[in-house]
């Protein structure tokens, strides 16, 4: 068995990888305690549509606080990326439910940023 550590959408695992022709085992996955993995798994409050990003980047300044009545395409965060200021947006009319990052946060694609409710 030979042990890796990958990265998959910001959250790090340790894998043991069986080689092959060895005798059988199992392979396991399990998050190790990184900054971006507890990040990106901090509990969301309520339910809601999650607003996640479009891109890799980092939050530069957030625009809407918890709480706050949108309108879908209000921004709610701007990234900055390879610099260029990315807003992510309401993707419906709703209240902000959560914000799951804070200013200067990296963020990776696909990572749920915020919950919005109608």
């Amino acid at each position: 068995m030979e042990t890796y550590m990958i990265k998959v959408n910001g959250v790090t695992y340790e894998v043991e990888v069986e080689k092959k022709g060895e005798s059988a085992g199992t392979v396991s996955a399990e998050p190790v305690n990184t900054p971006a993995a507890s990040q990106q798994q901090r509990p969301q409050q309520g339910t809601g549509t999650p607003v996640t990003s479009g891109t890799t980047g980092k939050v530069w300044k957030i625009t809407a606080k918890e709480g706050d009545l949108l309108k879908r395409g209000d921004t709610i965060l701007i990234l900055e990326a390879m610099k260029m200021e990315i807003p992510i947006v309401a993707p419906e009319d709703g209240k902000l439910l959560s914000l799951s990052v804070s200013e200067g946060d990296s963020v990776e694609a696909g990572q749920t940023v915020a919950s919005v409710a109608q």
